[in-house]
């Protein structure tokens, strides 16, 4: 095997956290619906559009995803989001042992926005 050349395996960390990072940057349910076909059998995979002011946002956010994960992400952005709204999506990505949380949003005000992206990953 070249150096270069990733050993790539269904289900590791990795390959878990590139899926959910995937989800979270679809722009559509269509392209979802190719995402996960294209991924399945080996990851399963969700995404969920969510946005509104952060703080009353996060109790919301982490009691309908994976808790730990979740949370772990979001805790990534608190400082930027804090007291601004926030806009886009979350994905999830599970194979194996792994499940990973990805976020991707936009934080702010109108069309004054910061982009953050965050991961938070659990061995279960």
């Amino acid at each position: 095997m070249a150096e270069n050349q990733e050993l790539r395996i269904p289900g590791d960390s990795r390959s878990v956290a590139r899926a959910a990072v995937r989800m979270a940057l679809s722009l559509s349910r269509e392209e979802e619906r190719q995402l996960k076909a294209e991924l399945s059998p080996d990851v399963r995979c969700a995404a969920v559009d969510c946005g509104g002011e952060f703080i009353s946002s996060v109790t919301r956010i982490v009691e309908r995803a994976v808790a730990g994960a979740t949370h772990e992400a979001l805790m990534q952005i608190v400082s930027k989001a804090t007291g601004l709204n926030i806009g886009g999506k979350i994905g999830i990505a599970r194979a194996g042992d792994h499940i990973v949380v990805a976020v991707f949003f936009g934080i702010g005000l109108l069309h004054l926005n910061e982009v953050a992206i965050a991961l938070g990953h659990r061995v279960v």
